[in-house]
């Protein structure tokens, strides 16, 4: 009759053998802190930060430049300093000129709001500001167009009538090369002439005829006709038509590329 003998040789080798308790709890032990290990990130190769104070002025110069860029070639802010193109235009608003239109073949035509230089002398003398420096950042500012220019010697008015087209106003009737001009912008209680006869005067080429909204408030090319060009001012002075009130909030307007 066979015996069955116990082995007695060491533990069981086969697969299926259960590891003791004390090894089972050192397996996980290990795996657990495996786990809690995190693996260092590696360096993005690349250029190095630069510290705070380099990257400011940096970013400052670069606005300062756009802003240059987009009031040379695009738009720039003028502020509205009278009430001669009340109501379409009120004290205080800032306004945005298109400067890209006269870039693009654009000329100024009868019925477009405008902004001008002052053709000579239709401005009383600028205050000027006794600080330095608040008159530097200023004039710094207006330069690169974050706000108004410093030396504001810029009119905004009216085209009426353009080189070449006679112009003239009558009791209460404005006419341009003999036709009746209808004028739904004017300001309340005005009438076209607002109490100033003028003309027949045709305007010179090259030059345009302009006058305020609020006509009976407004030292226009009407006041002007003693002056150089008759009172016309010369295409060349001006910067764009008025494109936008952009201030403040409660006056937003916009009157189009070309202020129409």
């Amino acid at each position: 009759m066979a015996v069955n003998l116990p082995d007695t040789r060491g533990g069981d080798t086969g697969a299926g053998a259960a590891a003791p308790v004390g090894g089972r709890a050192e397996a996980r032990r290990a795996r657990r802190a495996a786990e809690g290990r995190r693996t260092p990130k590696a360096r993005r190769p690349g250029r190095r930060q630069r510290p705070w104070w380099i990257e400011i002025p940096a970013m400052a110069a670069v606005g300062l430049v756009v802003a240059l860029l987009i009031k040379t070639c695009l738009f720039q802010v003028f502020t509205i300093p009278s009430g001669s193109m009340e109501n379409t235009l009120r004290v205080g608003d800032r306004v945005g000129v298109n400067k890209l239109a006269p870039l693009t073949g654009w000329e100024p035509e009868p019925g477009q709001p405008v902004v001008f230089k002052d053709p000579g002398d239709w401005l009383p003398p600028q205050p000027t500001d006794g600080n330095p420096v608040t008159n530097a950042l200023g004039s710094v500012l207006g330069f690169v167009g974050l706000v108004p220019p410093k030396d504001d010697n810029y009119l905004v008015k009216r085209v009426i009538a353009t080189g070449g087209q006679t112009v003239q106003c009558s009791g209460s009737t404005l006419t341009v090369n003999g036709a009746k001009v209808d004028e739904p912008y004017l300001h309340p209680g005005d009438d076209s002439c607002a109490g100033l006869d003028f003309g027949p005067v045709t305007v010179p080429q090259g030059y345009v005829w302009v006058e305020g909204d609020h006509r009976s408030d407004s030292a226009d090319s009407r006041y002007h006709q003693r002056g150089p060009g008759g009172g016309a001012v010369p295409v060349g002075n001006v910067v764009g038509p008025v494109s936008a009130v952009v201030w403040p909030l409660g006056h937003l307007d916009w009157f189009g590329w070309v202020g129409r």
